[in-house]
Order: C-alpha cells, then structure tokens, then sequence
C-alpha cells in the first residue's frame, strides 16, 4: 500500500524586518516622489513563505502626509509633500508586515519596524532685511519696510549714517546653515554719493551732495555661497539744509481754562485773554519769520 502524506505550511511564524529601528536624516529640499528609503532596507521576511502586506502610519501629530509607500506589497519611502523645516523637524514613521491582508478573518501575525525621520534644513530662502514683518500664517515670508535718512547739504558725513528703523542689515533665515552675507549698492547712487561696507552693511559718504533731492538708494544683500540667494531693500536718503538751532517754545508756561461740562472739541481759551483761544507755538532760528 503506498500511502502519499502532503504536509500542510501552517501559519506559525511572524514576518520579520532585517532592522526595526532606522534612522534617515532627509534634506528639507527633497523634491516630492523621491525614494527616501529603499525597498532593501525595509522588506521583512516569512518563514512561511506568505505574502507580505505593508501599512504606513506617522506617529507624531501634524506630520502626516508626507511620506508614503509605494504600495501593499513594497514597503519603499517616498516623499509625496514639499517639506518645510519651519513646521516640523523630526517625525517617527511605523511600518507594518502582516501575512494575511489587513482586513482578513484568518490568524495574522504582524510586525513593527519604527523609523525615525529627522529633516535638515536646506538652503531654500533669500537674505531677510531687518527688522520684518511676517505676512503668512507660516512665519516664511518677512517684509522689510525702507530705511530712512537725512544728510546735510554740502556736508560730508564722515561716520556711518543713522537710520531708521535701524542700521542696514540682513540675516540667512536658514538659521542653522547661516551663510554669509555680503552688501553692495545696485541703484539710484547718483554721482556715487554714497558706499557701503559689504561686511558690516555701513553707509557711508563719498562726497558732500551738493543740491537738496532725494536719493532713492537700492542695495541689495546676497549670500557670499550663492549669489542669487538675495534680497534688495530701499533706502531714502533726504539732502536737507543744516539745522543749527533746536527749535523752542516762546513760553515756558502756557494756561488755558475751560467750562466744566464743556463739549469735546471745544477750544481752550487763553488763561490771560479770555477772548482768545489758547494758542501754543515754536520757533526755531533756522528759519526765518514769514
């Protein structure tokens, strides 16, 4: 009697990852549908010879979306959204191998692999003149407004000039690459007036201007690795007569009087002459009476 015995695989092993614990640290300029992981490196094995069904799931709150797989049964990374190092720097991704599908009745055994994602910024943003304002919910964009100056006519400044808001200067707003930025003046430097220090952002003068206008300077800021990371700021630069004299109140003391109940708006009379309304003025020695 020939007896044909046929042994059954039984499902009674688990998938196994070569690695459960990954590190990948992935540039924030990754552009979108690259592999950031191989299939290689993420595959899990079956001693029972199953077919593998993989899940991808983000561990850590609002960092999904990002990454993916390329399908059920390839367990490779891709990047399907832009990253931006300003919303999020580190997330932890974890995969799943089941040998049966992940909505079967049958007894299934699973297996973990966790992956930590840290993102590097990237050299993605121009210089940003300070002080700026954000205008996006993302705190990406910064607006400068235009610095301000005066000069005397006919009068060389021989020290850098005071401005307003503050002194030139701009910053790499990729802060932890922090490149270095160099300053020039590309326009509106009539007669060549005026220089800047490409270090430091100084302006300084040249020569005295010699007719009151207004010079509308554009200088602009680059980064010294990469010249077309750049930013270009206005600066006006008013040429106005020299003030000699602080102007001064023609009294040191001014009284007025007004009616209890009196409506707002109303004038303030002259404590002296009840007739007449309080009237406060200045001179100044600058300027001539007209």
């Amino acid at each position: 009697l020939e007896i044909i015995v046929t042994i059954i695989n039984m499902n009674d092993n688990s998938p196994v990852f070569k690695q459960t614990n990954l590190t990948k640290t992935i540039p924030e300029d990754t552009k979108v549908n690259t592999t950031v992981i191989p299939r290689e490196d993420l595959s899990a094995t079956d001693a029972d010879l199953d077919t593998i069904y993989y899940e991808l799931r983000t561990e850590v709150p609002d960092t999904g979306g990002y990454f993916a797989i390329k399908g059920v049964n390839n367990p490779e990374i891709y990047l399907q959204k832009a990253l931006d190092y300003e919303k999020f720097k580190f997330t932890t991704l974890l995969l799943y191998a089941r040998d049966r599908p992940v909505n079967s009745t049958d007894t299934t055994h699973t297996a973990t692999a966790t992956i930590s994602v840290f993102i590097e910024q990237a050299d993605t943003k121009p210089p940003w003149f300070l002080p700026c304002a954000f205008i996006n919910p993302d705190n990406n964009i910064c607006i400068s407004s235009p610095y301000t100056g005066r000069v005397n006519i006919s009068e060389q400044s021989t020290i850098p000039l005071t401005l307003e808001p503050g002194p030139i200067y701009a910053v790499d707003p990729d802060y932890t690459l922090n490149e270095k930025i160099v300053y020039s003046i590309v326009g509106g430097d009539t007669n060549k007036v005026f220089s800047i220090d490409a270090d430091t952002g100084n302006l300084t003068m040249n020569k005295a201007a010699t007719s009151p206008e207004t010079f509308l300077l554009q200088v602009m800021a680059s980064q010294v690795n990469n010249i077309q990371k750049y930013s270009v700021v206005s600066v006006e630069i008013k040429v106005i007569n020299k003030s000699d004299h602080a102007p001064y109140f023609k009294s040191s003391i001014y009284r007025g009087t007004v009616s209890v109940g009196l409506a707002p708006g109303s004038l303030v009379l002259d404590a002296d002459v009840p007739s007449k309304p309080l009237m406060i003025a200045a001179a100044d020695d600058d300027f001539t009476d007209v």
